[in-house]
């Protein structure tokens, strides 16, 4: 009796002294930190799902690692087909029955929209969102949201408005641009450059993610006279895009958006020879550069791919992008140590400072603060040569 007794005691004493993150912290036990994420693994955009491929590897390699502080990571990545309705019915099984602790770098900027308010509602951290759209850097509107390590569509397209007038002074500017936040963001950046000018300077065509094709539009943006063109579109429609301007020659400067720079998915589609000259902006090493050959940081990440993603094409730059996303993560989660109260998370995902991530282009580092959700904010010029991408000029602030 005596033994049974002190055994239960010592079960009792077992349960009260057990770590506190380990306890009413949903989705966070002492062996496990369970976190969740919408992918379109299926849809129109497909070509994103690698992005949580990329992700889902990554945390393999930490898990195998020995986790962090002794729990390892378990991100639950669902599709979602690029649908905000199935975004917002997968995210709520996430949190309702899986019930993961924070969402992470789930994809699409209508997406994370669709379903913030309900993770305000419950409290749920919404952490690097998988968008560029720069509303998701203003805290009075998303509170519980950071931007992913990524640039903001907003500052991108500042940016192409400010080169495009240096070299043209009398530029008037073509935007195809999807009939989202996504697309919009695009035009907001060229308003905020152009001003008054806006209006007379600048011809919108948009398109649906639904449509099959956008060559409709591109005819009619050239008809426009426009001698810059912006292409604010995802991977399908930017091929279709570089593709019907080199058909119907139409050459003016060219702008691409950096989430379209792909060549295995974007360019390759497109005709190689159509890409020439193109311009984008990267923040992010391409592991095919030669100036990158025998650099620590990305032969780290070959090391990383030959394992856990053997058939990863290492062409695609959203392996680079997980690789980030993941790395940032395991800094806040190792900020925060055996409080992984969701505040707690939220708060270390918010002190940030100076951090250097061996994928990410040397002077640009990840900064956040309580007014600051926007992690990347310095992106460099990049060319297409027809066979890679090519850096040109500094890394410059898109403030």
């Amino acid at each position: 009796m005596r033994s049974r007794i002190a055994a239960a005691a010592f079960a009792l004493m077992a349960a009260v002294v057990e770590p506190a993150a380990a306890q009413n912290q949903p989705g966070v036990t002492s062996a496990e930190i369970r976190i969740g994420q919408t992918m379109p693994y299926s849809g129109p955009v497909s070509a994103f799902g690698i992005l949580g491929k990329g992700e889902v590897a990554y945390f393999k390699m930490v898990n195998d690692r020995g986790g962090i502080n002794g729990r390892k990571v378990n991100l639950i990545s669902l599709d979602d087909g690029y649908v905000p309705p199935k975004t917002v019915e997968q995210t709520r099984r996430l949190v309702e029955s899986d019930e993961v602790s924070f969402i992470f770098s789930s994809m699409g900027t209508a997406h994370n929209t669709a379903i913030s308010k309900y993770l305000q509602s419950k409290k749920v951290p919404q952490l690097f969102v998988a968008s560029g759209a720069s509303k998701f850097g203003d805290p009075a509107q998303f509170p519980l949201a950071i931007m992913g390590v990524m640039a903001p569509f907003r500052n991108e397209a500042r940016m192409y408005a400010r080169y495009a007038l240096e070299q043209k002074p009398d530029a008037t500017f073509a935007v195809l641009a999807q009939n989202d936040d996504f697309g919009r963001d695009y035009l907001a950046g060229l308003k905020d450059v152009l001003g008054e000018r806006f209006d007379h300077a600048v011809t919108v065509a948009t398109y649906e993610a639904t449509d099959p094709t956008i060559d409709s539009q591109i005819v009619r943006l050239k008809a426009s006279g426009a001698n810059v063109l912006v292409i604010a579109a995802t991977p399908k429609f930017a091929a279709q895009a570089i593709r019907k301007t080199s058909e119907i020659s139409w050459t003016p400067m060219r702008f691409l958006t950096n989430v379209s720079v792909w060549i295995s998915s974007v360019m390759e589609p497109a005709g190689l020879d159509a890409g020439v000259g193109i311009i984008s902006t990267a923040y992010v090493k391409d592991p095919l550069d030669p100036a990158w050959k025998d650099d620590p940081g990305v032969k780290g990440w070959r090391d990383y791919m030959a394992k856990y993603v053997p058939d990863g094409d290492i062409r695609d730059s959203n392996f680079v992008n997980g690789y980030n996303n993941g790395m940032v993560l395991e800094h806040v989660l190792k900020a925060a140590g055996d409080d992984l109260s969701r505040d707690n998370i939220m708060e270390q995902a918010l002190s940030i400072k100076d951090l250097e991530l061996p994928m990410l282009l040397p002077g640009i580092k990840v900064n956040t603060g309580p007014g600051d959700h926007l992690p990347v904010e310095q992106v460099q010029f990049m060319r297409f040569t027809g066979k890679q991408w090519e850096r040109f000029g500094d890394v410059r602030s898109t403030k």
